[in-house]
């Protein structure tokens, strides 16, 4: 790949906006090759000063479901003017006759606290009109976020994990859900597990067992209990449970479902050993004696299962991680597609709240 850049101190957003124009006629004007920017969806990205590299890092990971034209603006303190540089990525060798080669845009914008509120003028002139426009502000900027959300963005990334407090983390989930959709990353985070227990289930001679699940135990980092009430919330969504407030006891919550035929014992545990953010493993038992277990392990997930007959088998689930550059190339794809299953485990997620 091949990069042509721009870059200007003390600019203005028609500046920015004038010389994308100019390095895709540039770009175009070399050696004849067709060029057309591969736009997709507009992807704006907030971000602090001093973790500016780590979001870039994660934002290089996201593979094939890059953005078409990425905008990230860096927030740094006691800056009183915006300065910015554009680049434009294209294949190195010229497209064949009759065909055409993709550009992707990438801008970052450096602007100061006091340009966060009306950070939708910045930014307007530089979105790609009638495209898709995903937010994603990972350090919070609230007054940035609700800047944008007035008239430019349609889709919002955001992670229930970052808030301490999951009470606060998925209120704030309601709320923005009802300015734009809203795509969670401590929901994706949880796909693998929830995939591989519809899996388990899945199966003609299995379906009776899942009437008489009787207990389900989630394990999870001590920062991703929202992730745990979420992967609770979408089985009680899903098989028609009723819940009610989970009771704290130490490290753990503890709490009933109702289902058609009998309660359901929750158990949600915290554990601290767990390396990365989410879940670290799921439990689902059922009054037949049947019991399902996955953790995570190195390579993907460990699946435990207990048979009727008091037989156990252990075997491994392969490429269950996708790492956070995976989870949040997820969470792009997931901005053009909708999830109807989030928003019935998000209301369960929250009736179970202490």
């Amino acid at each position: 790949m091949s990069d042509e850049i721009w870059s200007q101190e003390n600019c203005t957003p028609t500046d920015i906006e004038a010389a994308l124009r100019g390095l895709l006629n540039q770009r175009a004007s070399e050696g004849g090759g067709v060029y057309a920017p591969a736009r997709v969806l507009n992807l704006i990205v907030v971000v602090d000063r001093e973790w500016r590299g780590e979001i870039a890092n994660r934002l290089e990971q996201i593979g094939r479901y890059s953005a078409s034209r990425t905008i990230m603006c860096v927030v740094e303190q006691g800056r009183d003017h915006i300065t910015a540089w554009a680049r434009m990525t294209a294949p190195d060798t010229m497209p064949p006759p009759g065909e055409i080669a993709p550009v992707r845009e990438q801008i970052e914008i450096e602007v100061g606290p006091q340009h966060l509120p009306v950070l939708d003028t910045v930014v307007d002139p530089v979105v790609v009109p009638e495209l898709l426009t995903v937010l994603w502000s990972p350090h919070g900027h609230d007054d940035a976020v609700d800047a944008l959300l007035r008239r430019i963005v349609d889709v919002i990334l955001i992670d229930s994990v970052v808030d301490p407090d999951p009470d606060e983390a998925l209120e704030r989930v309601e709320q923005l859900s009802e300015r734009a959709y809203v795509v969670d990353l401590a929901w994706l985070r949880s796909t693998p597990w929830r995939e591989r227990v519809a899996a388990t289930f899945d199966p003609r001679d299995m379906r009776p067992a899942l009437r008489a699940i009787s207990g389900v135990t989630v394990r999870y980092r001590p920062d991703s209990e929202a992730s745990a009430f979420l992967f609770v919330g979408w089985l009680a969504s899903r098989l028609g449970w009723t819940v009610s407030p989970l009771i704290g006891r130490g490290d753990s919550l503890h709490g009933h479902a109702h289902a058609r035929k009998q309660d359901v014992h929750l158990r949600l545990e915290q554990h601290p050993d767990q390396a990365v953010p989410g879940l670290a493993g799921v439990t689902v038992e059922t009054a037949h004696g049947v019991s399902v277990s996955l953790d995570r392990a190195p390579g993907g997930l460990t699946e435990h299962r207990r048979e009727r007959d008091g037989s156990e088998h252990t075997w491994k689930v392969l490429g269950a991680s996708r790492g956070e550059g995976g989870i949040l190339g997820q969470g792009v794809r997931q901005a053009l597609l909708r999830d109807p299953t989030y928003k019935p485990a998000l209301d369960a997620a929250r009736a179970m709240l202490p």
